[in-house]
């Protein structure tokens, strides 16, 4: 069975991601999102194949002061996590969480497969953006975003 990786950041990036549940009974799959309260049920819920990531938000001055070293580190965390999942392909939804590891399974021979976020229908993401030049699948919700992402396919809302 085909080992696959989702990740994504935690609030809408993660409700998108969890939209892909359907596919988890068809592969060896393994979650990695942000460690908070709201996401703690995950481990409950898919037992042995949750991990958490620092919180990474940079929205208030203090979080964007501290904001590189738990980038940092969250890249350190993902290299080893990569190292004991070895998936064949990394799903994701975005965002800064998710980058790092893309780029560490890019390296590895890891098939990524990155949906822009449904919340970007006029702009590209900063994921989007740095994923999108080795995505070997590169998902957009909005039709409008082809234009910006002319080699994206359009695969429709998640929702």
């Amino acid at each position: 069975m085909k080992k696959v990786l989702f990740i994504s950041s935690t609030g809408g990036h993660l409700d998108e991601l969890l939209q892909l549940k359907k596919m988890f009974n068809d592969y060896d799959f393994h979650i990695i999102t942000e460690k908070l309260k709201s996401n703690y049920s995950l481990r409950d819920k898919y037992p042995g194949r949750v991990n958490y990531l620092l919180y990474g938000s940079y929205t208030t001055l203090k979080n964007r002061i501290i904001y590189p070293f738990k980038l940092l580190y969250n890249t350190f965390k993902s290299f080893f996590l990569f190292l004991k999942i070895r998936p064949k392909y990394i799903i994701t939804t975005g965002a800064h969480t998710a980058g790092p590891m893309c780029l560490i399974g890019h390296i590895f021979g890891s098939k990524i497969i990155y949906i822009e976020t449904f919340a970007n229908s006029i702009t590209k993401s900063k994921t989007g953006r740095i994923v999108y030049k080795f995505a070997d699948l590169f998902i957009v919700q909005w039709e409008s975003m082809l234009s910006l992402y002319p080699n994206a396919k359009y695969g429709g809302w998640i929702f």
